[in-house]
């Protein structure tokens, strides 16, 4: 009877060190659940950004008004008759 509790409190022991520190242990599955957390929240970022390029892609494929907004920012275009009048701010001493 003893070597029986012996052979089984062995058993529990060896299988305790395996679900709190061995390969697989429970140790290992949060650490892998925060890593799978990290990549879906780094996922729904790119997911954003995506759908953000796309509307820009829709608006720039449909209509002039983008166009013309990006070449009045980017490239300093104005309109044939317009006047561009540039201020610039004398600095304070």
């Amino acid at each position: 009877m003893r070597i029986l509790l012996l052979v089984l409190t062995i058993l529990l022991l060896a299988l305790q060190y395996r679900l709190w520190a061995g390969e697989n242990s429970l140790r290992e599955v949060v650490r892998l659940q925060e890593q799978i957390q990290r990549q879906l929240d780094g996922n729904a970022e790119l997911v954003e950004r995506n759908q953000v390029l796309q509307r820009e892609i829709d608006d720039l494929r449909e209509g002039l008004d983008a166009v013309e907004e990006r070449a009045r920012h980017e490239l300093g275009m104005v309109r044939e008759g317009e006047q561009f009048y540039r201020v610039i701010r004398r600095p304070q001493s």
